[in-house]
């Protein structure tokens, strides 16, 4: 392995259930690693920080390489998600280092960075099972899954249930809420009157696009100009 962030990161994964993703984790790892201080500086400027957030991108492409070798074409959709979700969690070697990232991205100045992970972990996993979606629904979904894994995540971390039977449970019960929600909101789309009160609203959402993959100016998203 020639990439020295991943090898700071394998170095400082013993220290971190000790001191956390700190400067005192990110010395050691360089000590441990061998890396030169200036590289490692160079690849991680905030130092642990950085390290934190390419051990949960890491989480996110092992999860996708999981997912490849699932067979979930026989699945529900929502179960789908369920086994996406599961097999992120289950993935995971060490509830230490996420306990203590959960620590590292609720504080304020880190909140964004905290985010914009869980947002990446959803879009991966809404992407990977095939959404096409192209409008406002494609942040819907994302952001709604990111409320479930967020929830999901706390109570796993205090989970002392055999095989975290206790929060795959959980898991089950966040889904089958949000699937409710789907199922109103079908009805509403059903309903005379309530599609006339809603036809404003459901016209500006028609504006909203999803961002392109390939975005020239990394924007998050876009907006048709409607037209005159």
């Amino acid at each position: 392995m020639n990439d020295p962030k991943m090898k700071l990161l394998d170095a400082a994964m013993i220290h971190v259930a000790f001191d956390g993703w700190s400067n005192a984790t990110f010395q050691a790892a360089i000590e441990d690693s061998g890396v030169d201080p200036t590289v490692a500086r160079a690849v991680c400027p905030r130092g642990a920080v950085d390290l934190a957030v390419a051990y949960h991108k890491r989480g996110d492409a092992q999860m996708l390489e999981a997912l490849k070798a699932e067979g979930l074409a026989d699945m529900r959709f929502r179960d789908r998600i369920a086994r996406a979700v599961q097999l992120r969690l289950q993935l995971i070697e060490d509830k230490e280092a996420v306990r203590r990232g959960t620590t590292l991205f609720s504080l304020p100045q880190y909140a964004p960075d905290g985010a914009k992970l869980v947002w990446g972990t959803c879009d991966a996993i809404w992407t990977a099972l095939g959404d096409t979606s192209k409008d406002i629904n494609w942040y819907t979904k994302r952001g709604t899954l990111s409320g479930v894994y967020t929830a999901t995540v706390l109570f796993w971390l205090g989970d002392t249930s055999e095989g975290d039977a206790a929060t795959w449970a959980f898991l089950d019960r966040r889904i089958d809420n949000v699937m409710q929600i789907e199922k109103v909101k079908a009805q509403v789309k059903k309903s005379p009157t309530l599609s006339m009160l809603l036809a404003g609203p459901n016209w500006l959402a028609s504006q909203i696009k999803a961002p392109a993959r390939f975005s020239k100016d990394d924007l998050p998203g876009s907006w048709t100009a409607p037209r005159q």
